[in-house]
């Protein structure tokens, strides 16, 4: 049995968890914030909804699986990806932090062609620009 990676990227935002919420629950606006991404295209609505994301390398398309606006999670997970992962789960939960917002990036997976460690640090890079990308659409680069 393959063995399981997670990887978990928290960081501090200063703005309302409201302000936060807004950029996170828009499943579809990815391309908006996400370094990388030349666009974002949606096909349905609400958990179960895709979206198909065009890069370099040919397109990720994702699913909806978790939108829960009382505990400030999304999820989502990887339906075809020509990145190295399979079984592809990600959660993204806001906590308020004072006048800020705590923000944790959690993904699990299994490293699919490539040594686990290749794996955790692409998906690491992917969580961090995506947390980059949250700052810099508040206007808090």
């Amino acid at each position: 049995m393959v063995k399981k990676s997670e990887v978990k990227v928290t960081d501090l935002i200063a703005a309302p968890i409201d302000e936060v919420w807004k950029l996170a629950a828009d499943f579809g606006g990815l391309a908006e914030i996400m370094p990388g991404i030349e666009s974002c295209e949606t096909e349905g609505e609400g958990v179960g909804m895709l979206r198909t994301l065009p890069m370099g390398g040919g397109a990720v398309v994702e699913r909806l699986e978790v939108l829960d606006e009382t505990t400030h999670q999304m999820g989502y997970s990887i339906v075809d990806s020509p990145l190295p992962f399979k079984d592809y789960n990600a959660l993204i939960t806001l906590t308020e932090q004072g006048e800020g917002t705590a923000i944790d990036w959690t993904g699990t997976f299994e490293p699919d062609g490539v040594p686990g460690e290749k794996a955790e640090k692409l998906a690491r890079g992917i969580y961090t620009g995506g947390i980059a990308g949250f700052k810099g659409a508040l206007g808090l680069e």
